[in-house]
């Protein structure tokens, strides 16, 4: 059985002190291994004092993005390193707003796939279609690009440590969600894609979370299809009360 992961990515929100209050708070509320790992991706500004408070807990610390080189001059970057300095073990990578309001392209996805993987942290891959893409049918053809683009030249033994992330960029921060059938066809998708082009044998184990205005209503519709294997979460992630529910209720939905 696949263990799914709740993850929330806080994305530019959240001061040291609030990252705290809010890590001491999912610390007091979840003090016991649950049947969800539990994921928070803070700024890299907060990822250290958040980690002191949840050094001792099951609770996973990741990044929300990361370089591919190790040190040098590239002012403003994180390297691996860095992060795991700080306690990560978890980092997100190709997420939707890198892409279209960075410009990251397949091949830097993929160089820092391979650096994160080097440096032993698990890397969120994240991938998804725009709206125009949907609305055109090229959802697929879209995401098997990316899926090859992210994943050239990574060994099939290590793409079984990468965590998959299905976001609609027409479904992030929008209100809109891709409906649990949507959902499941492209995390399906994305699991025989998997299996086949990179001869992956590992396809059936692999976690494939969904993300995309994922909030407490729509958690368990999400959760109950068979190839959707947690969330990555966002606005839902930074009200406690909310994100806390939304682990809840996959809890029950694990049973």
């Amino acid at each position: 059985m696949v263990k799914p992961i709740i993850a929330a990515n806080w994305k530019m929100h959240k001061t040291i002190s609030e990252a705290v209050a809010f890590a001491k708070q999912l610390k007091e509320g979840f003090p016991e291994p649950c049947q969800t790992d539990i994921v928070i991706a803070p700024p890299f500004t907060a990822l250290r004092p958040v980690m002191d408070v949840l050094k001792d807990t099951h609770i996973h610390l990741s990044a929300q993005n990361m370089h591919w080189e190790e040190q040098g001059a590239f002012t403003g970057e994180i390297s691996s390193s860095m992060i795991v300095d700080a306690g990560c073990t978890f980092v997100i990578i190709g997420h939707s707003e890198r892409r279209t309001l960075f410009g990251e392209t397949g091949a830097m996805v993929n160089r820092k796939i391979s650096a994160a993987l080097k440096s032993g942290i698990t890397p969120i891959f994240c991938l998804g279609e725009s709206l125009q893409e949907r609305e055109s049918g090229t959802t697929f053809k879209v995401i098997q690009k990316q899926l090859k683009e992210g994943l050239n030249n990574i060994i099939s033994d290590d793409i079984r440590r990468i965590v998959f992330a299905y976001e609609p960029v027409w479904a992030i921060g929008t209100g809109k969600t891709a409906t649990p059938l949507q959902a499941q066809e492209v995390h399906r998708f994305i699991r025989e894609t998997i299996a086949t082009d990179c001869e992956h044998v590992y396809a059936p184990e692999t976690v494939i979370m969904y993300g995309g205005s994922v909030n407490p209503d729509n958690t368990r519709s999400l959760m109950n299809q068979p190839d959707i294997n947690g969330a990555l979460i966002g606005g839902a992630s930074l009200d406690y009360s909310s994100f806390a529910e939304i682990i809840r209720l996959a809890e029950k939905e694990g049973e």
